[in-house]
């Protein structure tokens, strides 16, 4: 049984004999196994190796209890078995990295995976998603994969996916335009994303759309407004082209923080609060912080109207009462106006 631990059948039985009769010699362990006793002296001092056995005294050995020893020895070959696996996992990527290369120079066309149609484009985007491990990069426009069943977009899907890929430890990356926020509460979702540990920026637009995973293979949309047509890009000039790409456009980008987090804005007060003396019209609410938000990342009254699921004059009109309040002129001043009270931190 203890094979699997790496204890050999010998020593396992001369285990099972110091468990059965305490204090036994060495001299009648060897009669108990039918060895010799340099063989049973051999398998003790194996046997303490793995923590099994102690010596108590001169030709005396003592047992550890099996679920102290045993499962001391099962967490270790748990740990050994994972990072052999994980060795081996990671191994992986180098191989088929030399598996493309060599079919590169026999046919360069699989450089680039072209997939055609919805349901091909679901399947080889779902198993390039599972397969995510270190990190996943994103430049994040239109178009979007539509829901099989046809019903609007809801955010709990991407929250679930993105929360998993965290606590495996995935670098998420993204950098969103407001072309983004096509569809209501997507800001509030990524806000959301981002307090989980999503890394996340703003820049006013973007070239395409773009996933890279693990810096091993990238995803492009090709053309149109549906992503019915995609290029899987596998590791090559081309893919390192489009990771400086990314990169380029990160560095460029607006960090948009997490509340609680170096330039988010500072939170409302709870309400039924006692404000601070004198502070009191320093103090926005939560709906009021959330605008700010949005038109500190850049977001024009359209794209603020679609997230609040308001129409587009109501948004206009709850901006500008933001700005009176704020004695702005323009949005620029707002958001300088909203560092100096302290309602974004500098």
């Amino acid at each position: 049984m203890l094979d699997v631990l790496g204890v050999r059948p010998f020593d396992e039985r001369v285990y099972r004999a110091l468990l059965a009769h305490p204090g036994t010699t060495v001299a009648a362990l060897a009669g108990a196994v039918d060895g010799s006793s340099g063989q049973v002296a051999h398998a003790l001092r194996r046997l303490a190796g793995h923590g099994l056995v102690q010596h108590t005294g001169p030709g005396r050995w003592e047992a550890t209890g099996p679920r102290t020893a045993v499962t001391a020895l099962l967490n270790q070959r748990r740990t050994a078995v994972s990072s052999a696996l994980s060795e081996a996992e990671s191994g992986v990527d180098a191989l088929h990295e030399l598996y493309l290369t060599g079919r590169l120079h026999t046919d360069p066309s699989r450089l680039v995976e072209v997939l055609s149609g919805r349901d091909a484009v679901v399947r080889r985007v779902g198993e390039l998603s599972r397969s995510v491990r270190t990190h996943l990069w994103i430049l994040d426009r239109p178009p979007y994969l539509s829901r099989p069943d046809g019903r609007p977009h809801d955010d709990s899907t991407e929250t679930a996916v993105t929360r998993s890929w965290l606590e495996r430890g995935v670098d998420i990356r993204s950098v969103y335009c407001p072309e983004s926020m096509s569809y209501p509460g997507r800001f509030e979702t990524i806000l959301r994303l981002t307090a989980l540990g999503e890394q996340a920026r703003m820049l006013d637009r973007l070239p395409l759309k773009l996933h890279i995973v693990d810096r091993r293979a990238a995803i492009v949309p090709l053309a149109g407004s549906l992503y019915d047509s995609v290029a899987v890009v596998h590791p090559s000039g081309l893919l390192d082209a489009l990771i400086e790409l990314f990169e380029a456009h990160w560095r460029r980008a607006q960090p948009l923080a997490a509340p609680g987090t170096p330039g988010s804005p500072a939170p409302a007060a709870a309400p039924g609060a006692s404000p601070v003396p004198g502070a009191a019209a320093d103090t926005p609410t939560a709906a009021e912080l959330l605008l700010l938000r949005m038109l500190h990342s850049g977001l024009k009254d359209q794209a603020i109207a679609r997230q609040l699921g308001i129409s587009t004059r109501t948004a206009t009109r709850r901006v500008a009462a933001l700005m009176h309040r704020l004695g702005a002129g323009t949005r620029f001043q707002a958001g300088a106006n909203a560092r100096s009270r302290g309602w974004l931190e500098p």
